[in-house]
């Protein structure tokens, strides 16, 4: 493929270079699009030959052009012109007993994005429309020495501990603030090909991998990218064995030395340039570059994109995905086929209940939440046989037309719905959570609700995505359905509308054209910002209720009880299980949640906050307060979820908070709602 490159060189030299050579920026991709075995530069329409952890525009797909990329609705990144696409491998833990284990990203990854020429006043571009390039390669197994072999680096992160120099290979030690991958793309072209066959030979390193001039052969000087991507590898801390660090790149690469990345260039070629130009701050934040306009994190963390290929690349598996043995070098790993792992593109997986026929309701998005502007404000109920059926049911028998669900076992009715709370248009969002009465259904998430409306006079539920990237799901009970919720991006088709409001008996929630708004950043009205150490759960994992288990498949022991095991502040003690009012809440600050949440780090973060009481509940989920509202005792055994961040420790139930309070030597009330106030003592 070739480019005429007059108009990008046009751009580059439109003003004199006055960027400092320590300019910068970084570029937050919040989380994961889809992690799969796709990659539409190497393996173009096909299944990819490992899996792939994949940031940016939900316009990705096995195959793909510059106008596709364009044509994303949403991006996981966090500035509005740039729907590019940016992926490196999945890591898995390996098991003495040979199994694999996914291993969690902290968030998805960090795009640097550096201004480096190779002499004063050399223009420096930005991407050309159709770009693409690769960095690493997959096949290696041991250290070349080579400049593209430097550019594959890794740190462990150690923020507690004396630093520890850089690696090219895996460490050799655990890390316990994580492991940091790091790949440095080339940053010479050769003015001519946007690709070439190797998805190499087009583009050159510097004559250092990540500064200096560029080759004779390679003269065009592009601006320079460079991956950051955090593992959380002390998860297994207390699971090494033998001689030799236990984690493998999904390609079967025990030594690191096989890491790599791929780029596909969606950005709007003029912005890129004018910040490559102006954008002379060495302070790396992207929100000092004045020429990008932002999307608030909320709203990239809930670009996703279904996957596409039937099968698992979470939780223990028995082998990597694909024909991935495991390949120690130090010769370059032989590439394996015919293990049995499919090779077709199947029907994305759909993360909603087709209820157009059986109950004339079709799904309209997955909205935001807060406990402080709740979506619906209808009647509410909550339990452990959780349902998109027994919820709709709950709902019309309520007399209301709209009925969502949340947190796997919440489900809340209404007629009309919030402007902050509705769907964006072309936004899957992050409702991924399995009713906890149906493992085969999803309802809602974290302060994502998934929600249904009656039908009108068209009865068809929401789809995302971009055409031409993946294949069609089924949109009515009618056409065929996946037997399996897998993902790529699906075709779009009228949306929900952010700004509907208004109430009808057909379902307040209005269809639009698929342009996604720009939310605003205030959107969310509840502090969840976490103590150290809690994260909010990444793409693809499982918070529906069910047995842990061990990478040996072990299953875990019997559950503790609210109080043991649990490790609270001085002055603190367990007061046991209450129930939650709901709506409102009966602790009325929401503090956090995600993967990480203990009662102990709970307790301990609602003390620093200065408030008497601490409540888990869901597995997931923390809040404060200095009294409990419409709370009810309830037995010990309805406190039943192990923390999703220890199961050495329970986190309430559904609608049950495990209560834990604070002596200050004075009585606080705590109020029922019935017309009683009932006492909780405090007195030490």
């Amino acid at each position: 493929m070739h480019v005429t490159v007059v108009n990008t060189l046009a751009l580059g030299l439109l003003s004199t270079l006055v960027v400092p050579v320590t300019s910068f920026w970084r570029l937050p991709c919040k989380v994961p699009i889809v992690v799969e075995r796709a990659d539409p530069v190497v393996n173009p329409g096909k299944v990819a030959t490992h899996v792939h952890t994949i940031m940016g525009g939900n316009g990705f797909g096995f195959t793909m052009d510059y106008a596709q990329a364009k044509a994303s609705t949403c991006s996981s990144c966090t500035v509005v012109k740039d729907l590019s696409n940016y992926w490196v491998p999945t890591l898995y833990y390996k098991a003495k007993n040979g199994s694999f284990t996914s291993v969690k990203q902290a968030g998805g990854a960090t795009i640097y994005y550096q201004q480096r020429v190779g002499y004063e006043g050399e223009p420096l571009l930005a991407f050309p429309e159709g770009f693409r390039m690769v960095a690493g390669n997959p096949s290696a197994r041991s250290f070349s020495g080579a400049v593209d072999a430097q550019a594959i680096t890794y740190a462990c992160l150690n923020y507690h501990g004396p630093a520890t120099k850089e690696t090219n290979g895996f460490p050799t030690t655990n890390c316990p603030d994580g492991l940091r991958a790091q790949v440095y793309f080339p940053s010479c072209w050769d003015g001519v090909n946007l690709d070439s066959p190797d998805h190499k030979s087009h583009v050159a390193y510097p004559k250092l991998y990540n500064n200096g001039a560029c080759p004779p052969s390679h003269p065009k000087h592009l601006i320079s990218i460079f991956y950051e991507v955090i593992w959380n590898v002390n998860d297994f801390a207390n699971d090494w064995y033998g001689n030799s660090q236990p984690f493998v790149w999904s390609m079967g690469d025990p030594t690191g030395y096989g890491y790599h990345g791929d780029f596909v260039n969606g950005w709007d070629v003029p912005t890129l340039q004018k910040a490559v130009d102006t954008c002379n701050s060495n302070s790396g934040n992207v929100e000092d570059c004045k020429a990008f306009e932002l999307i608030p994190d909320k709203q990239a963390e809930g670009c996703r994109i279904p996957s596409s290929v039937n099968e698992e690349v979470f939780g223990v598996l028995d082998a990597l995905p694909g024909c991935n043995p495991v390949q120690a070098g130090p010769g370059a790993a032989v590439s394996n086929s015919d293990c049995g792992a499919p090779t077709t593109i199947g029907t994305p997986e759909t993360y909603f209940t087709d209820l157009t026929v059986s109950k004339k309701f079709e799904y309209a998005g997955c909205g935001t939440d807060s406990i402080t502007a709740r979506v619906l404000t209808g009647d509410h109920e909550s339990n452990d046989k959780m349902t998109i059926e027994t919820c709709v049911d709950f709902c019309t028998g309520k007399g209301f037309s709209i009925a969502g669900l949340e947190y796997g076992r919440e489900c809340y009715c209404g007629n009309s719905i919030g402007t902050k709370g509705a769907p964006i248009p072309g936004v899957m969002g992050n409702c991924m959570m399995k009713c906890v009465g149906d493992s085969g259904e999803y309802c809602g998430g974290y302060a994502a609700i998934s929600l249904y409306r009656k039908c009108g006079s068209s009865c068809e539920n929401v789809q995302f995505g971009v055409v031409g990237n993946s294949t069609t799901p089924a949109a009515t009970e009618s056409s065929a359905a996946p037997s399996k919720a897998p993902g790529n991006a699906l075709l779009v088709s009228p949306e929900v509308s952010p700004s509907a409001t208004s109430a009808s008996s057909e379902g307040a929630i209005s269809k639009a054209t698929p342009v996604a708004p720009i939310a605003t950043a205030s959107e969310s009205s509840y502090d969840t910002t976490p103590p150290a150490g809690a994260t909010e759960v990444p793409s693809g994992t499982n918070p529906g209720v069910s047995a842990s288990t061990t990478a040996s498949g072990a299953a875990a022991t019997a559950l503790p009880t609210a109080e043991s095991n649990v490790t609270l502040p001085s002055g603190w003690s367990s007061a046991g299980c209450y129930s939650d009012a709901l709506s409102p809440r009966s602790l009325s600050f929401w503090a956090y949640w995600g993967e990480d949440i203990t009662s102990s780090g709970c307790a301990k973060y609602c003390d620093s906050k200065g408030y008497t009481f601490a409540g888990t509940e869901n597995q997931g989920q923390c809040f404060c307060g200095n009294e409990l509202i419409k709370a009810e005792s309830k037995p010990s055994s309805e406190c039943n979820l192990p923390c999703r961040g220890s199961d050495e420790e329970i986190c309430g139930g559904g609608a049950r908070l495990s209560v834990f309070v604070k002596s200050t030597g004075k009585t606080k009330k705590r109020s029922h709602g019935h017309g009683r106030v009932h006492y909780l003592g405090l007195t030490s």
